[in-house]
């Protein structure tokens, strides 16, 4: 089958906030049905869905052309800000590498580059310097040329049409749009007879906002919550039903008389050549940016930490040489094992960055948490002081941080002082570059709830109604419900839309408009550091609530365009102890907190009596009646009771609290599991036992154990199967019975499902003890 004789070159995804209501997958599969060879995103004034875009459309065969519509300032001199000129439009669309580049450069422009408080845009000697590699469309009604024939100023339009000529050469086309508007009616010919003077050819487009044409009511309303107005209101800003991604028989009559604007959206498709793809991640140079380098300096750090650690917390006073040597040789093994595997992953810039940053915290008397997340684990973190908690002694598991046989960045999530984590942020801006370091963006979405009370809002509809519908969808925010989930098991919801027409029309927007972009914000954590001006990778982004610069893309896409994360959260708990060891050292008491002893009787005491309101992880009124059963009388418990008391998990914490007081027989599956499953009496609490049960009992290498473990947590029936079959042969060949080996594989991959991370537990657990 030919593909379809048009491309559209204008169109608005979900990326542009509360305006577009495309989604990326559903755009693509709408071009693919209509066996579109190619299309063009051009969001108002971002490229934050770029990559996304690029990704999906190659992966459904079809050519992405990343664009953007620009705000353009065309007149010199005066203030966006107080509207003495206009912001017009201007669409470029990305014909190369350079234009890419360049493109990058002008969107961080438009908002880093005016004035606080300034509507996004560029100037014409910002297009000047940077048009290379770009293709232009002139803007429609919108655009300088367009503004200029609305206000009679014919002179002036051709002006500033032969100035952009001149700037983009053989790149610039002239927009003919018929959407059904007057202000297009009323450009059109002048339009047509300028581009035939001088020589330029014309593309049509139909600037598309929504998928279908039924679509329009609630992009209607989309509209109006963005803007704070009523559907019903007669002034305010209104599109058309014309506003739909058409096919190309539909622009094909539509433009019958213009033919050679159609043809033209496929030739500006094929000069539209170049795609953003993924990079591998790149990381800012460390020590003088040569490898080998960096794992010198990596491996002299460790080192050196580690027999600091193995001082202040493995050897006793009086421990004679042979015994330390013994104490230590677990270490030092597990050590260079982990250093050869960073080495050999490339990651040694990666351990010396996040070292550098926690000393100078530490330093400066800035709180760090003890650990977060699987990069406990780490002997090399332990001992650069990332860490503060002994892995061997915890059995904390490397490979499910960093695993060898399945390739992926680390990950150090890193807790400071809520009060000064800014000051942290500072340093590494001041040690990289102002134009090196930036927050990522994170995107805000219309939810159940929020989309209904939204459309209510607009549709002006009474508050008690809106409220009483909203009541009934279950507000659940770590697992959310959606609409149609909600209206499928709530009858009351079902039976209120059947009966009321203007409840049945609040829902059906509502289920319309759910999971499009509302706002965009910073990302409470998230930091990349570059080699390089972050603007060569990513488009940059002013928050107008944070004083830094902030990515386009995602959380995802910004790893994807090659840039590594580093998470910087902040704690409030860390500050209440700071705060705590001030005041007692006011009063001569100094408490030096990584060096409790995690063994004292009182504390455990005052945790048996549920005495733990306001203590981190232990203060709620279901956690306090636990800890009153369970009577914890050493830390390993509360490592379990973090672990253990989530959804799922939780039916495993009477069984766990008979056990520990003698009441329930101990059951370890099989004899070589004791070991592993002792400290949780028998029960599989943590994601690193599955692995160390894979490894005992089946022979697994500890990075094969993790990719069961994580195999196991996704439960994908095939590669189940797969697993299966190792385990069980692997356990065979180990002299087990096929059987009993089968039927552990079934209990490691129940609790795999929601076993939690040790590590993590562990952590945490040690800030809620001290």
């Amino acid at each position: 089958m030919p593909h379809a004789d048009f491309v559209h070159l204008r169109v608005h995804s979900a990326y542009s906030l509360s305006e577009g209501a495309l989604k990326i997958p559903d755009l693509t599969a709408l071009c693919r049905d209509m066996d579109m060879p190619a299309v063009a995103i051009t969001d108002t004034g971002n490229m934050f869905g770029a990559l996304e875009f690029s990704t999906v459309c190659a992966q459904a065969g079809i050519q992405p052309i990343i664009g953007c519509q620009l705000g353009l300032v065309s007149k010199p001199g005066g203030s966006a800000l107080h509207q003495t000129v206009p912001i017009d439009q201007l669409v470029l669309l990305v014909k190369d590498r350079t234009g890419y580049q360049n493109l990058l450069k002008l969107v961080s422009r438009s908002y880093l580059g005016v004035p606080a408080g300034e509507a996004a845009h560029v100037t014409l000697d910002d297009l000047s310097a940077m048009n290379e590699g770009l293709i232009a469309l002139s803007g429609g009604p919108a655009g300088p040329v367009g503004r200029l024939l609305l206000e009679g100023q014919h002179p002036a339009a051709e002006d500033t049409l032969v100035a952009l000529a001149e700037m983009f050469s053989d790149r610039l086309y002239v927009e003919v749009m018929r959407h059904g508007l007057p202000s297009e009616d009323g450009i059109e010919d002048d339009l047509i007879s300028l581009a035939y003077r001088h020589d330029l050819p014309l593309v049509a487009t139909n600037e598309a906002f929504f998928a279908t044409s039924d679509m329009f009511e609630a992009h209607d309303a989309l509209i109006c919550i963005a803007e704070g107005a009523y559907v019903a209101q007669e002034e305010r800003r209104r599109l058309t039903p014309e506003h739909w991604l058409k096919p190309a028989a539909d622009m094909r009559t539509l433009f019958a008389d213009l033919p050679e604007a159609v043809d033209n959206t496929l030739t500006v498709a094929r000069r539209c050549a170049y795609r953003p793809e993924p990079l591998q991640p790149i990381l800012p140079p460390f020590g003088t940016g040569e490898a080998e380098d960096e794992v010198a300096i990596l491996r002299r750090q460790a080192e050196e930490g580690l027999e600091r650690r193995l001082e202040a917390h493995v050897y006793a006073d009086d421990t004679d040489g042979a015994a330390r040597d013994a104490a230590a040789e677990p270490y030092r093994e597990r050590l260079q094992y982990e250093l050869g595997v960073i080495a050999d992953m490339g990651y040694p810039g990666y351990f010396l960055i996040v070292a550098d940053f926690i000393r100078w915290a530490k330093e400066h008397d800035i709180p760090v948490g003890p650990g977060r997340g699987s990069g406990a684990g780490s002997v090399v973190a332990w001992a650069l002081t990332i860490t503060d908690l002994d892995p061997l002694r915890f059995g904390l598991i490397f490979e499910r941080f960093l695993n060898p046989e399945r390739i992926s960045m680390p990950d150090f999530d890193v807790d400071f002082c809520q009060e000064k984590r800014d000051d942290v942020i500072r340093y590494v801006q001041d040690k990289y570059g102002q134009d090196r370091v930036a927050q990522i963006i994170t995107f805000g979405k219309l939810q159940a709830r929020a989309v209904l009370r939204d459309v209510g809002r607009v549709l002006q509809l009474p508050y008690p109604q809106v409220d009483r519908i909203c009541k009934l969808v279950p507000n659940n925010p770590a697992n959310p419900v959606t609409l149609q989930q909600a209206i499928d098991r709530e009858p009351e919801l079902q039976e209120t839309r059947d009966n009321e027409p203007a409840v049945a029309r609040l829902i059906d927007i509502a289920l319309r408009l759910e999971g499009l972009y509302r706002h965009a914000s910073t990302h409470a954590a998230g930091v990349v550091i570059g080699d390089r001006p972050l603007e060569e990778l990513v488009p940059l982004y002013r928050d107008p609530r944070s004083d830094m610069p902030v990515t386009q893309f995602n959380m995802v896409d910004v790893e994807r365009a090659g840039l590594v994360k580093f998470d910087f959260l902040g704690l409030k708990t860390l500050t209440v102890l700071a705060q705590t060891q001030e005041l007692l050292t006011a009063r001569d008491v100094n408490i030096d907190l990584s060096a409790l002893p995690l063994d004292d009787a009182a504390t455990f005491e005052m945790l048996s009596r549920g005495d733990s309101t306001g203590v981190f992880q232990l203060e709620g009124s279901g956690m306090r009646d636990v800890l009153r059963q369970m009577r914890p009388d050493r830390f390993e418990d509360i490592i379990a009771l973090v672990a253990l008391y989530r959804p799922g998990p939780m039916e495993n914490i009477p069984s766990y609290i008979s056990r520990k007081h003698g009441q329930e027989q101990i059951d370890y599956l099989h004899p070589t599991l004791e070991a592993i499953l002792n400290e949780t009496y028998g029960i599989m609490i943590y994601q690193e036992q599955v692995i160390q049960v894979a490894q005992t009992l089946a022979g697994y290498s500890r990075g094969e154990a993790d990719i069961l473990r994580k195999a196991m947590g996704k439960k994908i029936k095939s590669e189940m199967d797969a697993q299966r079959q190792n385990f069980v042969d692997g356990a065979v060949s180990r002299e087990v019975n096929r059987e009993q080996a089968s039927l552990i594989f079934d209990q490691a991959a129940k609790f795999a499902g929601y076993g939690f991370n040790k590590s993590h537990a562990a952590a945490y657990a040690m800030v809620a003890y001290q």
